[in-house]
């Protein structure tokens, strides 16, 4: 079964899952939303209504002008976290010096690692693992529950196959709501949920991106003759890998700058992730408390 480690559970103590809005006002602690109640940072006044709390009437105003007035405060309202999974044919790859743990499980990690850390903090999470040509998902709710629910269906994914194509996304619309976070963990190659990512950043939905890469990709240090082929389309390409390696390292890395520079035109918040780093690095990037380390 799918579980975390005690250091990475250790390291999600120093994180916090916080939206832009927070952010950009220099909050660290639960979310503050636009709804009114009773909580602690005063918002605005407004006339008593029969039932109010007397505690929460201003008696000082109604001395002075004779009228009841309510202060009403921002309430802590919690956000909702949309786990957003590939699990297309080519997450199955895994490094080779590490043949039993694919980009696919480092994602399944890092989903349950965030779902735990969301639920901590009070939010809801729910999950969409998208592959195989299909979409399948975990309704957004919270408690411990919510993290089984979750877990169970992690623990029973596979990757393979591909993505489905734009105009069979729907359900992901359907679920994903307005000014609800959306974490996608991919290896970012294909350009369907790289769409869909930028099409739901313009939809006011605060998106950020995990994207998970092995060593092979980052340093192509592969000897001899290869057979390199494509886990979602079969198609192989023969070569030498030291001939190979130059010119590959050019390509990925303008892609990659590509990439980047269209995530960041979206607004979406991205880092990169390769399998032989410690798990914990994309989440701190993302996830870290301003002002700590």
């Amino acid at each position: 079964m799918l579980t975390l480690s005690p250091e990475l559970r250790a390291r999600l103590r120093g994180l916090r899952i916080a939206p832009r809005r927070v952010l950009a006002r220099g909050g660290i602690g639960q979310h503050r939303g636009r709804e009114r109640g009773s909580g602690m940072e005063f918002a605005q006044y407004r006339a008593y209504e029969p039932g109010d709390e007397p505690k929460a009437i201003d008696w000082k105003l109604y001395a002075r002008s004779d009228r009841l007035f309510v202060r009403e405060a921002e309430r802590e309202s919690p956000l909702t976290v949309w786990l957003l999974l590939d699990a297309s044919g080519s997450m199955g790859q895994a490094d080779e010096a590490r043949p039993g743990s694919s980009r696919f499980d480092t994602a399944c990690q890092l989903a349950l690692a965030i779902t735990e850390l969301a639920i901590a903090q009070g939010d809801r999470t729910g999950l969409l693992v998208v592959g195989n040509e299909r979409i399948d998902g975990v309704d957004a709710g919270s408690g411990p529950r919510q993290r089984d629910r979750q877990l169970l269906m992690l623990d029973g994914a596979r990757a393979g196959g591909a993505w489905p194509a734009s105009e069979r996304l729907a359900p992901v619309w359907e679920r994903i709501g307005a000014d609800d976070m959306v974490v996608l963990l991919g290896d970012l190659f294909d350009p369907v949920p790289v769409e869909l990512a930028t099409r739901l950043a313009a939809a006011r939905r605060e998106v950020l991106a995990i994207q998970l890469l092995t060593t092979g990709e980052r340093d192509f240090d592969y000897r001899g003759g290869r057979r390199f082929e494509d886990p979602e389309t079969g198609e192989v390409l023969p070569g030498d890998g030291p001939a190979l390696r130059a010119g590959f390292l050019e390509r990925f890395g303008a892609a990659q700058a590509v990439l980047a520079a269209r995530l960041d035109a979206a607004g979406i918040r991205h880092v990169r992730h390769v399998l032989d780093e410690p798990l914990h690095a994309p989440l701190r990037a993302l996830f870290a408390l301003q002002g700590r380390g």
